[in-house]
């Protein structure tokens, strides 16, 4: 399954989302930024690649559905509700998203 976390900068919470779910079996996993000065800004290439998506606020949902309506016409968009307030790797943002995220990337989850 492929992927894609995106948060506003690709420095906190999408790369720590990418990081702890590299590690699964199955799961191929990008990151990427909304905005232009991102670490890693979002792409049509990144949108059209990902069979799932994860924003991490509804802004950012809104944001991507504006920017990218032809490639998200077969993809997956997931809101997890999870503010920018976590730095990276942070204990409490890796629990956040283990909870959020893991019932999506089980066979058969339906959403």
């Amino acid at each position: 399954m492929r992927v894609l976390f995106v948060c506003s900068k690709n420095k906190w919470r999408s790369p720590t989302a990418e990081s702890i779910f590299s590690e699964e079996p199955g799961i191929d996993c990008m990151s990427a930024g909304l905005n232009h000065d991102s670490d890693n800004p979002l792409t049509a290439e990144l949108v059209d690649w990902a069979e799932i998506i994860f924003v991490m606020e509804t802004g950012q949902k809104t944001k991507l559905q504006a920017r990218y309506k032809e490639q998200l016409a077969g993809a997956r968009v997931v809101c997890l509700g999870i503010p920018d307030k976590y730095p990276f790797m942070d204990p409490a943002l890796i629990k956040l998203l283990r909870t959020k995220v893991t019932p999506y990337l089980r066979p058969n989850h339906s959403g």
